[in-house]
């Protein structure tokens, strides 16, 4: 789903209507690999001016290829972006400006100090003297770098560097910071200080943030509004608790003993009422229940009587996951594995 603000109206084509609040606009971008591999199929974004927007998707869903387009790193074959309000065909000089972009593969010199590496990439942005070590120091203590600034990077921790990369990212003080897959390698202990300041920026400083993203919780937990991508096009829109409202009742979750009864169990729950959207994932199947305490046993009775041995049952309420295989009709770790080959 769309929202679209109260005071904007809708254009003929069915995209939101033009308005300054948008910090990001796509629309229609196609874009097309060699082998005619189809990275982005129409794909459609409007991103409002001081939120976290998640682009959720498997490996392969043409997130990536987005964020090059929108950073002037790649051009459409066809469709219109702007940033900031800046087109980034007949402007990508002053959207570079505009923007801090922090890749999957971190930008930070490993043979300088934390300090070299910040003061180098603002003199790139035309900061110096005392505005630039002012600058340094502030970014430094941000994200808690300070004791670390003058060792070689080299010896930095996975998240100190990742810090350190998305301080990178803002030195320049960007209206829009682009985080590509952010966390990706981190342990638990790193992902989550990442989180906490990725949410200061946009609540504290009011940077519009485009996150790309994989992980499911970190989607949930980050985005104020977020976009599901599968295979080059927006599947769904909307806020996280939007999405997932709009799946009624429960997902029911049924783990089998044995994986080769998996095909005979998605058959044999496919013909109960009381399911629907039955699928499957390895030994594991999932389905849509308007009750699911009162239709587990009627769900195990089935699979008993078919000769299916049952390991566990799980009901919970809906989740993205349930929210991606909806509109994509796949599972995401099935998508995402994919994305991979």
């Amino acid at each position: 789903m769309t929202v679209i603000d109260d005071r904007d109206s809708a254009r003929s084509d069915g995209q939101p209507a033009r308005q300054e609040s948008w910090a990001i606009e796509a629309t229609n971008l196609i874009k097309t690999y060699p082998g005619d591999v189809r990275a982005l199929d129409g794909l459609s974004l409007h991103v409002p001016a001081g939120t976290i927007f998640g682009l959720l998707g498997p490996n392969g869903a043409g997130k990536s290829t987005t964020v090059k387009i929108l950073t002037t790193l790649s051009r459409a074959d066809s469709g219109e972006a702007r940033v900031a309000g800046i087109d980034v065909l007949r402007e990508p000089a002053r959207v570079r400006w505009a923007i801090g972009c922090v890749g999957q593969r971190s930008g930070v010199d490993s043979a300088a100090t934390g300090r070299e590496n910040l003061a180098l990439q603002g003199r790139v942005f035309g900061l110096r003297g005392a505005e630039l070590r002012h600058r340094v120091n502030v970014l430094l203590e941000r994200f808690n770098l300070t004791q670390a600034a003058d060792r070689i990077t080299r010896t930095y921790s996975g998240g100190m560097q990742r810090k350190l990369d998305v301080a990178l990212g803002l030195i320049h003080d960007p209206e829009v910071l682009f985080l590509d897959e952010p966390t990706t390698g981190l342990d638990p202990e790193a992902r989550a200080d990442m989180w906490k300041e990725i949410l200061r920026l946009a609540h504290e400083e009011g940077i519009t943030i485009l996150l790309t993203t994989h992980y499911l919780e970190e989607a949930d937990r980050l985005a104020k509004r977020l976009a599901i991508i599968d295979r080059g096009r927006v599947v769904a829109e909307g806020s996280p608790e939007e999405l997932k409202s709009e799946l009624r009742g429960d997902t029911v979750h049924i783990e089998l003993l044995n994986a080769e009864d998996v095909e005979k169990a998605h058959g044999v729950l496919g013909r109960l009422e009381e399911l629907r959207e039955p699928a499957r994932e390895g030994n594991l199947l999932r389905a849509r229940a308007d009750r699911g305490a009162t239709t587990v046993p009627v769900a195990l009775a089935a699979l008993e009587s078919s000769g299916v041995k049952v390991a566990s049952v799980t009901v919970a309420r809906p989740s993205l996951e349930d929210v991606y295989l909806r509109h994509a009709g796949r599972a995401f770790r099935e998508a995402d594995e994919g994305g991979k080959r």
